[in-house]
């Protein structure tokens, strides 16, 4: 989809509050969100155990008639967190999308990991949210009032008005 197409299409879909999209018995949104700060915060020994018994648990499981999704094979140690504002108030929320930890991951291998985490603020924190960054939100079955940062949307305005 061309640049123009996207944004056009993708503007008939942005939300700014959570709470109608739930009362409207939605589980799928793209946020608008007014982002406030971008917060690296490092999981726990215990939590970092768990994720990674989970990602073991998977790749040991054998289906050769299946193709394998891409999944990383080593638990992230941090969480990457957004405070943002909706007209719903302030809420705060772990990003779940996996660009974002593999985005990590491949600059910790490029620049160590102190730097990676300088990058990752720079460019989660600061550049993405400047240049039109959206949140692609679901809940889950486990907790559907609780919406989650599936993902992570650059859409730059063109600026121009829709005829459309």
């Amino acid at each position: 989809m061309k640049a123009r197409e996207r944004e056009n299409f993708l503007n008939r879909h942005i939300v700014t509050s959570l709470d109608r999209e739930f009362e409207e018995g939605r589980s799928l949104a793209l946020l608008r969100p007014e982002i406030g700060a971008f917060r690296i915060v490092p999981k726990s020994n215990e939590k970092l155990k768990k994720q990674q018994a989970k990602i073991d648990a998977f790749h040991s499981q054998e289906d050769m008639f299946v193709p394998r999704p891409e999944v990383p094979v080593t638990a992230c140690p941090y969480d990457f967190k957004y405070i943002y504002k909706t007209d719903d108030g302030d809420r705060e929320g772990t990003c779940q999308d996996w660009e974002t930890e593999a985005t990590f991951f491949k600059w910790r291998n490029l620049y160590g990991e102190e730097r990676a985490l300088e990058e990752m603020r720079v460019v989660y924190g600061e550049t993405l949210p400047q240049s039109g960054l959206y949140f692609a939100m679901g809940t889950h079955s486990q907790y559907p009032e609780t919406w989650l940062i599936n993902g992570l949307i650059q859409l730059k305005s063109s600026g121009q008005a829709s005829l459309f």
